[in-house]
């Protein structure tokens, strides 16, 4: 086979040949998991400058480091100052902006709509179960940051995910619930699962009555795709499930994460046609980055990238609030841009719904679906009535940095608020 050897421009894995790259034992036991690791690994591959650039941010990091020998590969190392990869899980304090007044650790207040540890009910016939509260690899915007991975120096996590001796707690709570139809297995990631853990949590889950749909989610696709090659390994508690989920006559998904078409790889393609093979769905949920795919020509190309290894792009999420990465966020008018610039460039079926997750827990709204919006203000109002009727939700633009402390949030509401009267009598 000719494919590309991408991994042997690193110094530190030119020696590694094509069976221990693919082999999923050695890319985790090979996977940086410390930050005195990942520094010394910049150092070598980049230089000193950039390793310092690194340790000077980690004040402000909400997550841990863990990143597989695989993303570390495909790093443009040369130029990782402006790569996309590198943005994603490796920050630098260069490019650090201040937190918007307005974030929370838990902004989506997932705890609040939490009934029972590890389950979060927002929507009627929706559950999402956080079995895990790790990663094989953390990214730096991770919307959980408030949970996933340990303590660091910028976050004290929480800790109510639905660990194996909590499961039946939370099984119990969704079969208690006939409303539920629709149940997403999270965390943290549950590649993070062994199949023998994830087998029967996604069994029980299926043999439900009401249950139609469980979802896994999981990026291992996009960052260990070689972790789906071997049908006796992880990935055969998804082909179970398959199977199980088809006599049911019930649907069975894969929920995973890609932000740039430079992560899709020819293993990637091999661990898609695996999945293919087997007839199990897969999603992609993409998270819209500055920096990373903010512009036209990048988003596109990851959608059709997608496409074409027949993963469904399935959404693309307004960056969440999240400790750290405000240098990531996007105004809500780069969506609207970006979904007009890209709609009609292929079949309605393979094109994402651009949504905001609204902080607060309103849920997911359609970025266009905005009662007002202030682009000045960098303010916008929506409602959620399924969730809250009575409820005004706002979302907030990345605000200039002289704008950014704890007093601009208050004056920001009161000035949307005084500007546009009639947006709040709607």
């Amino acid at each position: 086979m000719n494919e590309p050897l991408f991994w042997q421009r690193l110094r530190q894995y030119r020696d590694v040949e094509r069976s221990a790259f693919l082999c999923e034992r050695w890319q985790l036991r090979n996977s940086l998991r410390s930050a005195e690791r990942l520094y010394d690994f910049i150092r070598m591959e980049a230089s000193q400058a950039l390793a310092d650039d690194f340790a000077a941010s980690l004040a402000h990091n909400p997550m841990q480091v863990r990143l597989t020998p695989y993303v570390l590969a495909l790093i443009d190392w040369q130029n990782a100052a402006s790569d996309p990869l590198r943005r994603q899980f490796i920050p630098l304090a260069s490019e650090y902006v201040p937190d918007h007044p307005a974030l929370a650790l838990d902004s989506l207040s997932e705890h609040r709509d939490s009934p029972v540890p590890g389950v979060v009910h927002r929507y009627p016939g929706k559950a999402l179960l956080l079995a895990t509260r790790s990663c094989p690899v953390y990214c730096r915007f991770c919307t959980r940051s408030y949970l996933v991975g340990g303590d660091t120096a910028a976050v004290t996590k929480a800790h109510e995910v639905a660990t194996p001796n909590r499961w039946q707690q939370a099984l119990t709570y969704i079969r208690d619930t006939p409303a539920i139809e629709d149940v997403v297995v999270s965390g943290g990631d549950a590649y993070n699962l062994p199949a023998r853990h994830l087998w029967p949590l996604l069994e029980a889950l299926l043999n439900i009555k009401h249950v139609r749909r469980v979802r896994v989610a999981s990026k291992a696709l996009a960052v260990l795709p070689c972790a789906l090659l071997d049908e006796c390994g992880w990935s055969s508690a998804l082909i179970a499930a398959q199977q199980l989920a088809r006599e049911q006559r019930k649907q069975f998904s894969l929920q995973t994460h890609f932000n740039h078409a430079r992560e899709i790889t020819w293993i990637t393609r091999l661990a898609a046609d695996a999945l293919f093979d087997r007839g199990i769905r897969v999603r992609n949920q993409t998270v819209l980055l500055r920096g990373v795919n903010d512009e036209p020509q990048g988003l596109g190309a990851l959608l059709e990238a997608l496409v074409a290894i027949n993963v469904e792009p399935y959404y693309v999420y307004l960056h969440d609030l999240v400790p750290g990465s405000e240098t990531l966020r996007t105004p809500l008018s780069t969506a609207i841009r970006l979904e007009e610039a890209l709609r009609g460039r292929t079949s309605g079926y393979e094109f994402p719904r651009f949504v905001v997750d609204l902080p607060g827990g309103g849920g997911k709204r359609h970025v266009c679906s905005f009662r007002h919006y202030d682009p000045g203000l960098g303010v916008s109002l929506f409602r959620a009535p399924a969730i809250d009727p009575e409820r005004r939700y706002y979302h907030f633009d990345p605000l200039p940095a002289q704008a950014s402390h704890p007093a601009a949030l208050s004056r920001l509401i009161e000035a949307f608020d005084n500007a546009h009267p009639q947006a709040l009598a709607r």
